[in-house]
């Protein structure tokens, strides 16, 4: 095999791994299933309907109409053969699963219940999926309904579908709080029907559904001594690695210390001003700041709860599963989808848990810190800077083909974590910014050691990073072309109204008729200002246009341009639109003075619309270029 055809072989492992690990865990029920089993069960085709048998559609399109004197003229019919628990549809749901989905009047239900036998067991009325009644009224999310099928017979909660799946299951799926509630209390009112209801893989697929609905409160009242048995497989934990929340930032954080400290003043403005319209800017800036706490809180609330979830499943499947050397098959797969996700706090439980999960390997040889430098997952990777005996013990690691970290940081990042960033410039800045990172980490030999494909990790990343170099080219091109012309046409109007000042010239003097005036003043500045930002704007973005575009140059140089560029554009246009307003109100406003509200109310919407346009970038621009690193030692307590 040539080395070239090992190093497409590798590439197809690498891609073929990175597909296994966009996949999620596997599941044997999901929200789509749920609303495919609806459309199953409500909409059956016209074809189905007429190869039904006349009793059955008859009865069938009785029900569907809701004329319970029709219904019940049928079911009175010594000559009519089919009951309320016969199979009226060919998807095997019978008259009363007909009704509870699509009869809203719950009288009419609770007369077909009524001329049920009462030797009926409802659990045992099933359609072909094993749906239960109280399966289809989890469905539709009538509780009334629901509410009459379990004090008919409560056994209906505990009976599970051919996919092994509890009506609350259902419920929690379609993330009906009402439905989910009322099934859970009275589980649990009715828990010595079945004792083990919550246990084993109906309560790890409980879990898991709270879990991916983000339902993390939830899942800790699953946690309670109520339920006595403990119930987490892999599946749990992998769900947690999947959904677990980020944390707040340092700007957050700091906001939610304030607001918890002014709480009590601000519930008291909120209060006050509850029902009432907001008449000045004080006011509208109150209910901004009180928006904006609600969101900070409320994330940091299910941070908390992520955690403490986190810590209880860990510390169950440590304390009940043993042998110890049986604990890798729970933590395998969720410590490196925790690390693709880059979940720091899960991979730091699994480690504090089970510290041999450090030492974990995926299929392609990989431990968690190199699977970090691959994913770009920047918290996991920092674990280097807290660990105290084994951090040495990564400058030199290599996996089966030989490649250390450098070579692993030189690979493309995921598609996943690229689209994170805007623009191919500043990703390209990203990733030159890893290989840098891990160039400082790693001993010096491995910065020119070839792996098993005779590569250096400098070849690698050239390799590798082409096509994304070339793209960010063309775009820090084509928005400098952009940026360009209008510079020029910005330079162009300031420069001739710098000439033809606004009210003319004294013919004999040939100063301006408005020299003495605050309102000239104010658009002389103006106009200097923005023309000459304009002009250095138009000479940074030429000096971009003509830069030879080395692969270094997306680092710091090229980025710092075209922030001074846009920073300077987006003076120049301030500038300008100042000047303007000044020149309107020296020519039509000399003597009406109100004239000037619409100015200031028209300058101020046409630069605040420009810098909500053009800030995103510029923000981006700054961050890369001057924000905090995301790399360096971010936490005190010792990793490993």
């Amino acid at each position: 095999m040539t080395p070239l055809t090992e190093k497409r072989d590798e590439s197809n492992r690498c891609d073929q791994h990175n597909e296994r690990d966009d996949q999620p865990a596997d599941s044997d029920f999901s929200a789509k299933d749920v609303w495919d089993e609806l459309q199953t069960i409500y909409g059956p085709s016209n074809k189905q309907e007429e190869e039904l048998p006349y009793d059955q559609r008859t009865i069938f399109e009785a029900i569907l109409s809701g004329n319970w004197e029709e219904v019940d003229g049928l079911l009175n019919n010594r000559s009519f053969k089919v009951t309320v628990v016969d199979k009226v549809a060919n998807n095997g749901n019978t008259a009363l699963h007909i009704a509870v989905g699509n009869v809203t009047d719950q009288e009419f239900l609770r007369k077909l219940l009524g001329v049920t036998p009462e030797n009926t067991q409802l659990s045992n009325v099933q359609n072909s999926d094993g749906s239960t009644l109280l399966h289809v009224a989890a469905m539709v999310g009538d509780v009334i309904v629901a509410e009459m099928l379990v004090a008919r017979e409560a056994a209906l909660l505990f009976t599970k579908d051919k996919k092994h799946r509890l009506p609350l299951a259902i419920a929690l799926l379609n993330l009906d709080e009402k439905m989910s509630r009322f099934l859970k209390d009275q589980m649990i009112k009715y828990r010595e029907w079945n004792t083990d209801v919550l246990s084993g893989i109906s309560g790890d697929e409980l879990l898991v559904i709270l879990i991916s609905s983000k339902q993390f409160e939830k899942a800790n009242e699953w946690l309670k001594p109520l339920h006595k048995t403990r119930y987490y497989s892999d599946a749990v934990l992998m769900a947690i690695a999947q959904n677990f929340p980020s944390e707040l930032n340092a700007l957050e954080k700091y906001i939610d210390i304030i607001h918890r400290r002014v709480k009590g003043i601000l519930k008291t403005a909120s209060d006050y001003m509850k029902g009432r319209r907001s008449n000045s800017l004080f006011e509208m800036i109150i209910w901004v700041y009180v928006a904006m706490c609600i969101s900070i809180e409320e994330r940091a609330r299910v941070y908390n709860d992520a955690i403490k979830l986190l810590n209880h499943v860990c510390s169950s499947i440590h304390d009940n599963y043993q042998p110890i050397s049986e604990h890798h098959r729970y933590y395998k797969d969720p410590i490196f989808e925790a690390t693709r996700q880059n979940a720091y706090e899960v991979v730091q439980q699994i480690v504090l848990r089970f510290p041999n999960a450090i030492w974990s390997a995926n299929e392609d040889g990989h431990n968690i810190v190199q699977y970090a430098v691959i994913n770009r997952s920047e918290n996991v990777y920092n674990v280097l800077y807290q660990m105290n005996k084994h951090k040495n013990t990564y400058k030199t690691i290599k996996d089966p083909s030989q490649n250390n970290l450098l070579h692993l940081a030189a690979r493309l990042a995921p598609a996943s974590r690229l689209n994170l960033i805007s623009g191919a410039a500043l990703q390209v800045q990203h990733e030159l910014k890893w290989f840098k990172e891990v160039k400082r980490f790693v001993s010096p030999l491995c910065i020119t050691e070839k792996n098993s494909f005779g590569e250096t990790p400098e070849m690698v990343f050239t390799r590798e990073h082409k096509e994304l170099v070339i793209e960010g080219e063309k775009w820090i091109k084509t928005t400098a072309e952009s940026y360009t012309i209008t510079v020029a046409l910005i330079t162009t109007i300031v420069f001739a109204a710098a000439i033809t000042v606004p009210g003319g010239n004294n013919q004999d003097m040939g100063i301006p008729l408005f020299t003495n005036n605050p309102a000239f003043t104010i658009f002389a500045i103006s106009d200097a200002i923005s023309l000459f930002t304009a002009v250095t704007s138009l000479l940074i973005f030429l000096s971009i246009l003509t830069t030879r575009f080395a692969q270094q140059d997306f680092l710091y140089k090229l980025p710092t341009k075209l922030m001074v560029g846009l920073v300077m554009l987006l003076t120049s246009t301030t500038a300008m639109i100042v000047a303007f307003g000044a020149t309107l109100y020296l020519v039509f406003g000399q003597g009406n003075s109100k004239i000037l509200i619409p100015i200031v109310v028209l300058t101020c919407l046409s630069i605040i619309s420009f810098v909500i346009l053009q800030f995103p970038l510029i923000r981006d621009l700054m961050t890369a270029r001057f924000g905090r690193s995301i790399f360096g030692k971010k936490r005190d307590e010792p990793f490993y």
